[in-house]
């Protein structure tokens, strides 16, 4: 049984009934919110696993609850979104969503997402790297893997989420040697995430505005033509 809680927030409750009886049938524990202000009074509470966050709602939209929880290290996000809506799409995952959906979608295809998204956060199936250990030290930043808490010289804290989180992790894990999209979606997220994933460069950049001086010329994580990303400064390991 999975256990993990999951938030649905959608104002359309066609939409949001059925897709809590489904997934509770997949042994997960369902948070229902109809609107923001919901959907922060259940964050807060109950401190879901993952939200499953509907763009398009009267009042507050999707993209604002996104970027309030990304600034304060929320918790995983799969945007809910029309499919008409590639603009919002885009930004949201420039926000820091970890993953989207459009509306109508298969609803297999949709817990293969979540099990990947949880998988990226340390929930559902996570399993650390080979080579595990308590942080790591690179260029001012200390990223503490126990707390899952990333630090640099002049921030006490920067919020990563759950994808960018395992892919700074592999990264440092493998600093100074080369590794593909593929390779970094393996570790990441396992071979049956393929399918689903398109979110490793847009969680590099997302890395790198929060990590580089320049992220235009970043000079931690660099990019490898038709290689991949290599991170690319001394790394030690405590």
């Amino acid at each position: 049984m999975s256990g993990e809680k999951i938030l649905i927030v959608d104002d359309e409750a066609s939409i949001r009934e059925p897709l809590a009886d489904y997934l509770a049938g997949h042994h997960y524990d369902i948070l229902r919110a109809k609107d923001g202000l919901e959907a922060r009074e259940v964050c807060r509470t109950a401190q879901p696993d993952l939200v499953l966050l509907d763009i398009m709602m009267p009042g507050e939209d999707g993209l604002s609850l996104l970027r309030e929880w990304q600034a304060t290290g929320g918790p995983p996000v799969i945007l809910l979104t029309a499919m008409a809506d590639d603009t919002d799409r885009i930004v949201g995952l420039e926000l820091g969503a970890d993953d989207y959906v459009t509306k109508p979608f298969n609803p297999r295809e949709l817990v293969a997402r979540i099990k990947a998204v949880l998988r990226r956060a340390g929930g559902e199936g996570a399993n650390p790297p080979p080579d595990a250990c308590e942080g790591y030290s690179f260029a001012g930043f200390h990223l503490d893997i126990g707390r899952r808490h990333l630090t640099g010289p002049d921030h006490p804290s920067i919020p990563l989420t759950g994808g960018e989180f395992a892919l700074l992790h592999v990264l440092l894990d493998s600093a100074g040697r080369v590794l593909s999209r593929d390779q970094l979606l393996d570790a990441t997220q396992g071979r049956e995430a393929h399918l689903f994933d398109r979110s490793i460069d847009n969680q590099i950049s997302r890395i790198r505005k929060k990590i580089e001086l320049d992220p235009k010329q970043p000079q931690i994580i660099k990019t490898v033509r038709n290689g991949g990303y290599v991170l690319s400064v001394p790394v030690s390991r405590r």
